[in-house]
């Protein structure tokens, strides 16, 4: 559950991007809404905020009919068959989406785009590239996996992944075979740190770890220990991560995750030091409030501690939550970056 004063900013935006995180009960009429809901806006002192229709029907509120917060709306219902008609059959046009949702071309582009976060295209793409690299993981040849997955050619998938990735397709599948990572474990205020890199930048950072964890992230890559030549970049490293409110966009990473993984990790990286986001909130951030589960799965597959500040996510309910390097480093980690320890503990 987000705060009461973002709830409430986000009501008086009639911000769609929160619809599905909370509902809004209006206890002078004793009907609760969605976020957006076009009803004239009620006064703050009659409004209280619930999680879930089940949590506002129990305090005796009934769904809005004009909003309908209990059921899926029009606008939902087509951007829904829309994804499961680029899901069926690959990348459609505008045009045959349109014809399919009945809203003009410009409309649905908006609409798409405010309920998913992406165009259809972008959508299309990343969905073909999540394809190519699920088929990859699981063993198929590169050729096959292109082609299985919709693309044309093997250069369409390495135009569309230009700049996102670390990786090579055949990366995926071989465990890293034929990249060299270069590791250290160095000592820090917060305990032992695993920091490694590649060429291309930082490709893991974790706490308490060694050679062992990181084999198992990169199984066929080449292990190389001390990397001498990659010091001054493992030192950058150490300076944030015992100041983690410093800016750290100069450090390059070499990632390595889904199409909605890195979307995650990128909207992390937009989270201020300082501050901090539910799980629901972070999901609002990528136009899908209800995502909130599989939010919390992609940051757990996050294998760069604190550059991907994974640890400024916590649970709407209070305190820090979990951590895959225990809660007192993450609770360590806000309390340096100035979090609002009142709402923490």
């Amino acid at each position: 559950m987000i705060s009461d004063t973002q709830a409430w900013e986000a009501v008086q935006r009639k911000d769609r991007a929160f619809d599905g995180a909370f509902v809004t009960g209006v206890h002078s009429t004793g009907i609760y809404c969605r976020p957006s809901c076009p009803a004239r806006m009620p006064h703050r002192k009659n409004v209280r905020f619930y999680a879930t229709s089940a949590d506002a029907e129990a305090a005796g509120l009934r769904a809005c009919k004009r909003c309908s917060p209990n059921t899926q709306s029009a606008e939902e219902a087509c951007v829904l068959a829309a994804i499961a008609a680029i899901r069926a059959d690959g990348a459609k046009t505008l045009d045959q989406l349109s014809e399919l949702t009945g809203y003009s071309p410009t409309h649905f582009q908006r609409l798409f785009k405010r309920t998913v976060g992406l165009s259809p295209s972008a959508f299309a793409r990343a969905l073909r590239e999540e394809r190519v690299r699920e088929a990859l993981e699981g063993g198929a040849s590169v050729t096959d996996a292109l082609y299985e997955a919709g693309y044309s050619a093997p250069s369409r998938f390495y135009s569309d992944t230009k700049g996102k990735l670390g990786m090579q397709a055949s990366d995926w599948r071989d465990g890293g075979k034929g990249r060299t990572i270069y590791w250290s474990v160095v000592p820090t205020s917060l305990g032992e740190m695993l920091v490694a890199a590649t060429e291309k930048g930082v490709c893991c950072l974790s706490f308490n770890e060694g050679e062992d964890a990181l084999h198992r992230r990169f199984p066929k890559a080449e292990l190389v220990a001390g990397g001498e030549e990659f010091r001054a970049l493992f030192d950058q490293v150490v300076v944030v991560v015992e100041e983690p409110s410093l800016d750290s966009s100069h450090i390059p990473l070499d990632v390595k995750g889904t199409a909605f993984q890195q979307r995650c990790w990128e909207a992390l990286r937009k989270i201020p030091a300082g501050e901090t986001r539910s799980y629901g909130e972070q999901a609002a951030m990528l136009g899908n409030p209800k995502a909130s589960r599989a939010v919390g799965s992609a940051n757990g597959a996050n294998n760069i501690a604190v550059l991907i500040p994974c640890h400024r996510v916590v649970p709407a309910s209070g305190g820090v939550g979990g951590y895959a390097y225990g809660p007192e480093i993450k609770a360590e980690l806000l309390k340096r970056e100035g979090a609002d320890q009142k709402e923490l503990f």
